[in-house]
């Protein structure tokens, strides 16, 4: 048996590329299972929900449940129904984030002006008008949230712009920063991965491709964590930062030493 209990593994860089699975990926997960180690998918993908990723990965034979499967947009629409429920929200995202909100009875308004809570998120629709849309909806001090911070998304072909570059520009024009990030690497997000997994923070391992997102979420929660170069993070950029990993591996397939 392993050391650690259970593991929260990134999807985008981690396991997949877009809709190209990662070499080692299936090893990785094949040597975790082994092991006896539980596994929690957590990707900060805001346009998805957990049942998405059972579609994605079944055709490379990976196997997953929606229950082992946390998303910005499912830890967002959880933390809204749960902290803010008689709340009206502004939302500058997806539609299909739109639709995981309102399926957790999360009252949204197209109107600015008369929501309690705005939320920002990717947007491939955004524009001026949204921009200054945002700046009238936050201009009375009403709360402001982001699902994510992720500034851009690793694609097949490259990247694109994700949710951190529009809040940036929301908290640009309004003169604030948001009052919290609900996805990776907030208390919110280790919280909620912490409750689904049932286990101790010190016996959970956390994979990923992102110092700033996965590493973090670890290292603030007191979990260990092991960053892959398949995705976003190199070794130049390893070598530069401030937040350190316990282990850096060449993929998700390398894992198996740390067991």
């Amino acid at each position: 048996m392993t050391g650690y209990e259970a593991a929260i593994l990134d999807v985008d860089g981690t396991i997949v590329r877009g809709e190209q699975l990662l070499p080692g990926a299936t090893d990785g997960l094949a040597a975790l299972d082994r092991a006896g180690c539980d596994r929690l998918l957590f990707s900060n993908n805001p346009t998805r929900g957990s049942a998405h990723y059972r579609e994605q990965l079944e055709p490379h034979g990976i196997a997953v449940e929606p229950e082992n499967v946390l998303t910005s947009a499912t830890v967002s629409a959880e933390y809204l129904a749960a902290t803010h429920p008689d709340a009206t929200v502004y939302l500058v995202g997806d539609d299909r984030l739109e639709s995981i909100l309102a399926d957790a009875d999360v009252a949204l308004v197209d109107d600015p002006e008369t929501a309690d809570v705005v939320v920002g998120s990717f947007d491939s629709d955004f524009s001026y008008g949204t921009l200054w849309e945002s700046l009238r909806a936050l201009e009375d001090g009403t709360d402001f949230y982001g699902t994510d911070p992720d500034t851009t998304i690793p694609v097949d072909d490259g990247l694109m712009p994700g949710s951190g570059a529009i809040l940036a520009a929301m908290g640009a024009v309004a003169g604030r920063e948001p009052d919290a990030i609900l996805g990776k690497p907030s208390s919110v997000a280790a919280e909620a991965a912490i409750d689904r997994l049932g286990a101790d923070p010190k016996d959970v391992l956390v994979v990923g491709d992102r110092l700033d997102t996965d590493i973090a979420l670890g290292e603030r929660a007191g979990m260990e964590t092991a960053l892959v170069l398949t995705g976003i993070t190199d070794e130049a950029t390893l070598e530069s930062a401030s937040v350190e990993p316990d282990h850096v591996l060449e993929s998700l397939g390398d894992v198996d030493r740390l067991l």
